[in-house]
């Protein structure tokens, strides 16, 4: 939960590619629906203006600019930092999409600004990519996803709201019952204090249980502070308070105390938790070196002609940019993991959307760091989407670590087996680079519905 790379340079200002031309054009043109029904309508009677190759010259030029999120910044030991990124300029692939779709010219996001409409992917998309469409529409009713971060955000029912209205989704208020926001000593009213970039990362985090699971009920746990104790804390009070889900989108270096917060903090049978591998490229990280969570890495995500409507790769940008990954220095490993060469614990288990280029769509309406819709990625974005298709699948067994449920699905249908990409340079190649079967950056592959969440 400490801080990775001291040294590591500030991404703001870079400029990222997204596009592939021609060939990547001509699959958008032939896959999915558009995210919004409305825009989905839209398209239907849009005649063509642009012609597939003007779109094609338009997307090889396409490039994505982004920067860490304020949560983000480089700690004091002691302390966490966010996993998660804002896109800043820019074409992201759902712009391409929706661009491919109407058959006109990509739009970009403007530098530093948000949009006054969704430019990342939405509900329809991520239930599309992951197989959960039915899932999403049937199950969730009663579960609760807790969502641990640290200071407060004070628009979070509000901009959960402005979220789950554009896309059509049911109402999740406190007055409903459906959302509830508490300190990490459980208290409604005695909140801690406002901090505009953890607020981004509880948009995200509170948007992608919306998104996947939006029949759950969701809990925010806001730690006073983004120490180690205070977010474990946190943990603690989310599982006090009924939650068998819990997401934490923060991480760091591993040091010698982490077996000991194993015990303290992410030791809880019978509950779902997971942890972001981290935005540094290879690496280990905890609390996702826990033996105890279920360690979720990052792909890229993009429409293709495949029958399952959509390809995956390992999210990388540079050396210093992409899902974490690594066998753990200090973690015991459980026994249901069987890779043979770490001989302690492996990250990640699974994984699912993180590059930003392929980012999500968030409402933020709190702070100076883009206030309206944004696009987000970074493993903040894979943990509560992962912690959401386990509340799909139902409240796990009493004693159980869910961490291990993948892991019986190994190897099957359950689980879209990422075969492509690295992470970085690794002395073990499984460490860091993509192949059939168990890998590092994405374990055993993304959710393709829910029975791999399931015990």
């Amino acid at each position: 939960m400490r801080t990775t790379t001291p040294n590591t340079p500030h991404i703001r200002g870079r400029w990222r590619r997204v596009g592939s031309a021609a060939a990547a054009t001509a699959a958008l043109l032939v896959a999915g629906l558009g995210t919004a029904a409305h825009a989905t309508a839209a398209t239907a009677t849009t005649a063509h203006k642009a012609s597939t190759k003007a779109i094609a010259a338009q997307v090889a030029k396409a490039h994505v600019q982004y920067e860490k999120a304020g949560c983000g910044a480089t700690p004091k030991k002691g302390f966490a930092a966010c996993d998660a990124l804002r896109v800043t300029g820019g074409t992201t692939a759902f712009m391409e999409k929706q661009a491919a779709l109407k058959g006109v010219t990509p739009k970009t996001v403007k530098p530093d600004a948000a949009s006054d409409t969704p430019t990342g992917y939405g509900p329809s998309d991520l239930q599309s990519a992951y197989g959960l469409p039915s899932a999403a529409a049937s199950n969730g009713s009663g579960e609760t996803v807790a969502i641990v971060d640290a200071y407060d955000d004070p628009n979070a029912e509000e901009d959960l709201a402005t979220y789950r209205s554009y896309y059509g989704l049911s109402d999740c208020t406190t007055d409903n019952g459906c959302f509830k926001k508490v300190s990490q000593t459980g208290s409604t009213t005695s909140l801690p204090s406002a901090d505009s970039g953890w607020a981004g990362e509880e948009s995200l985090d509170l948007d992608m249980v919306s998104a996947t699971c939006p029949n759950c009920n969701i809990l925010l746990v806001e730690a006073k502070s983004a120490s180690d104790a205070n977010l474990g804390t946190a943990v603690n009070e989310a599982v006090k308070l009924g939650a068998k889900f819990v997401s934490n989108s923060y991480g760091g270096a591993e040091s010698s105390s982490d077996t000991s917060y194993d015990t303290s903090y992410y030791k809880h049978a019978g509950v779902a938790i997971t942890a972001s591998a981290g935005d540094e490229g290879y690496g280990a990280e905890y609390p996702a070196g826990s033996r105890y969570v279920t360690a979720v890495g990052g792909t890229a995500l993009k429409t293709s002609s495949t029958s399952r409507g959509w390809t995956e790769s390992v999210w990388k940008t540079s050396s210093t940019e992409g899902t974490g990954s690594g066998c753990s220095a200090y973690d015991a490993k459980p026994t249901w993991q069987t890779d043979t060469t770490c001989t302690k614990r492996m990250i990640a288990d699974v994984s699912a959307v993180a590059d930003p280029a392929t980012g999500v769509s968030v409402y933020d309406s709190y702070g100076s760091d883009g206030t309206g819709w944004n696009t987000y990625g970074g493993t903040s974005a894979s943990s509560p989407i992962i912690a959401s298709v386990y509340a799909l699948a139902g409240t796990p067994g009493s004693s159980d670590y869910p961490a291990q449920y993948p892991y019986a699905a190994a190897g099957t249908s359950a689980l879209n087996d990422v075969t492509s990409g690295s992470n970085g340079s690794c002395s073990t190649s499984y460490f860091c680079t993509a192949k059939s079967g168990y890998d590092g950056p994405t374990g055993w592959g993304t959710p393709e519905g829910t029975d791999a969440f399931t015990g």
